[in-house]
């Protein structure tokens, strides 16, 4: 047996990854089959096989790539000496994606079909939690050095400035009038409002 090449191997996972994208964008989970994804990245079922082992291990895998994105992003958020400006270039960050049709429809296909299925729905909530913990510890830490209200309580602010950016995501869905440069300048300002300490500047 020819040894496998793991760089071309990768490659070819992720060939496959980027094909299910662009067909649940267009489709939905559920109207997607397999063979739709194979057809796309160029090969058969039987060939799409060797690298997943269903749509299920497909679809698991876009979750865990958001993940992966979404801690670089915030590990370099976290090296930010001005913590409040890291969550000002976070929320340009979400802005920036949710405007994008493609990924506001990707993330509310992965969130639906989290609600319906069991073994899907472990590992969105394992992300969310994670990406929940790096958002309150980027808001602890602004706290803590006095660059946003101290008397916030950082795992409530979380929850809720993540309902406000999965709010956006349904909001660019849905309204094509959505427009990135007026909704910016209003979240600064809301964000800004409500984060930044009393008397402060």
């Amino acid at each position: 047996m020819r040894p496998i090449d793991p760089v071309q191997h990768q490659q070819r996972r992720q060939q496959i990854v980027e094909a299910a994208l662009e067909c649940f964008a267009e489709k939905g989970f559920h109207r997607t089959r397999t063979a739709d994804i194979g057809r796309r990245a160029g090969m058969s079922p039987g060939h799409l096989f060797h690298y997943f082992d269903s749509k299920d291990a497909i679809f698991a895998e876009v979750v865990e790539q958001d993940r992966r994105d979404a801690a670089a992003h915030f590990a370099a958020l976290h090296a930010r000496e001005d913590r409040y400006g890291a969550l000002l270039e976070l929320a340009d960050t979400v802005l920036a994606l949710v405007v994008q049709r493609r990924y506001a429809a990707l993330t509310l296909e992965t969130a639906a079909e989290a609600l319906r299925h069991p073994r899907l729905a472990a590992v969105f909530e394992r992300d969310d939690a994670l990406i929940k913990a790096d958002l309150e510890r980027l808001l602890g830490d602004a706290a803590q050095r006095g660059q946003i209200d101290p008397g916030l309580e950082p795992q409530a602010l979380a929850i809720w400035l993540l309902a406000l950016m999965e709010g956006a995501l349904m909001r660019a869905a849905l309204d094509p009038h959505f427009d990135l440069a007026r909704e910016r300048a209003t979240l600064r300002l809301l964000l800004e409002r409500l984060l930044r300490p009393r008397g402060g500047r």
